[in-house]
């Protein structure tokens, strides 16, 4: 090949080779703004379930809180020489003593709108207890003051679940239908209790049937108070509590 052959040959395969590895290379400047895609706007979530948008978590959804660890009364204030830990159980009483008067083992934590549940059981000759809430003590007394859900009997008929009105107007507030809680209620044996506050109303479920559905009509009446745990004064009884559990509810005003 004659030398000028040669040199036009060379400068055309260089020219080939440069312009195949450009075709390799990313677009830079302009060219790549315009070959690449318009980035996205990352899409808005979606509130997650149970929850509104203001990422609060609706009522049915929040979380339970232990009152009780099954093994001491931390976070709780009464007699000790009433109140005692037995079985992963709160329980109050004697069956052999008497009880000379009213006790109750209280939270030291107070609460407004919320939804309780336990386990409850009274044995014994004595026929009364109960579960305090939205209550107070009383100051230099034995008593507290507030809505009871009770437990036993009175004048013949099931009271397990109606509504009292402790040192206060002292009176039932409410009650469920006599046949109905006789069916639901679980004699000497755990029953599981179920109560709500919300604003001015309180229901309360015995078993799964509901007993109470409650608004007070009495503005002056507290709706924030601790939750207590009672044995009655009189014949001895055992009155025993486990499985304590509440959360929060938004306000109901």
């Amino acid at each position: 090949m004659r030398p000028w052959k040669w040199f036009i040959a060379a400068w055309l395969a260089g020219t080939c080779w440069l312009g195949t590895a450009r075709a390799g290379q990313p677009p830079t400047g302009d060219r790549a703004a315009a070959g690449k895609p318009a980035t996205e706007k990352p899409a808005t979530e979606k509130p997650a379930a149970g929850q509104t948008d203001t990422g609060q978590a609706n009522a049915d959804e929040a979380p339970w809180r232990e009152l009780f660890d099954g093994k001491s009364l931390e976070g709780w204030e009464g007699n000790p020489r009433m109140f005692r830990v037995e079985r992963q159980a709160i329980v109050a009483g004697s069956l052999q003593q008497p009880i000379p008067h009213n006790e109750f083992l209280c939270t030291r934590e107070q609460f407004e709108d919320f939804e309780l549940e336990l386990q409850a059981r009274l044995v014994g000759r004595g026929d009364n207890a109960g579960i305090q809430f939205r209550s107070q003590r009383i100051p230099d007394h034995h008593e507290v003051i507030g809505y009871q859900c009770d437990m036993g009997s009175l004048q013949g008929r099931p009271i397990w679940g109606a509504l009292y009105d402790e040192s206060r107007r002292r009176r039932m507030l409410a009650e469920g239908d006599a046949q109905a809680v006789k069916q639901a209620y679980r004699p000497g044996e755990w029953n599981q209790f179920r109560i709500r506050c919300q604003g001015p109303r309180v229901q309360i479920w015995l078993n799964g049937v509901q007993t109470v559905d409650y608004t007070e009509t009495d503005d002056q009446i507290a709706r924030r108070g601790i939750i207590g745990l009672q044995i009655h004064g009189g014949a001895p009884a055992e009155a025993s509590y486990r499985q304590i559990r509440l959360r929060t509810l938004p306000s109901g005003s």
